[in-house]
């Protein structure tokens, strides 16, 4: 099975970066396409960009400077179909692309996600905690918001819409900070 593209160019304020993606993504080459899905949805409720956007639109997220990956690219119909494999190849990649990019900030959609990208690419065995993050990649910041995978009923749609709002924010203040070229 085929699996999703990253998008991904230097100068992006935010690269959210997925476990892996489902089967019904790889299946229509969309991020968070399967429809229970919460990404959207709160994506959009959020204000982190000022338009509606779909599946069917991800690509368009880096006009927004917006990107999109994984820890792991394999699809899978549930994370715990991930193998060891999967994230000893995939966490190392992540990491060079991150470094390569520059990202102002790498929003992790779940702290699985980011506790597997610590243990595969830098080496840390930890139990990662939701918001900003004490560890940078390179110059990049790092934020952990809940995985809006369906699978994660412990966070409503209204939860994601709050850490993406905070995500924004975080953004914001980032942006203010940074030197003017």
């Amino acid at each position: 099975m085929e699996t999703l593209p990253d998008y991904l160019e230097a100068g992006l304020d935010i690269v959210f970066v997925g476990l892996n993606p489902s089967v019904p993504s790889a299946m229509t080459g969309h991020y968070f396409a399967n429809p229970r899905n919460r990404f959207w949805t709160a994506f959009n409720r959020s204000g982190l960009v000022d338009v509606e956007l779909t599946p069917q639109l991800d690509y368009t997220l880096i006009d927004y400077g917006i990107g999109l990956t994984d820890v792991a690219k394999r699809p899978t119909s549930q994370g715990s179909g991930l193998s060891v494999q999967d994230f000893r190849q995939g966490a190392p990649q992540l990491k060079k692309k991150l470094a390569h990019y520059k990202p102002l900030v790498a929003c992790f959609h779940g702290t699985t996600a980011y506790r597997q990208y610590l243990k595969h690419a830098e080496g840390v065995e930890a139990h990662p905690g939701l918001g900003i993050q004490n560890l940078t990649i390179g110059a990049t910041q790092v934020y952990v918001t809940p995985n809006p995978s369906p699978a994660n009923a412990r966070y409503s749609v209204e939860d994601l819409v709050g850490w993406y709002v905070k995500l924004g924010t975080f953004r914001d203040q980032l942006k203010a900070r940074a030197p003017q070229v």
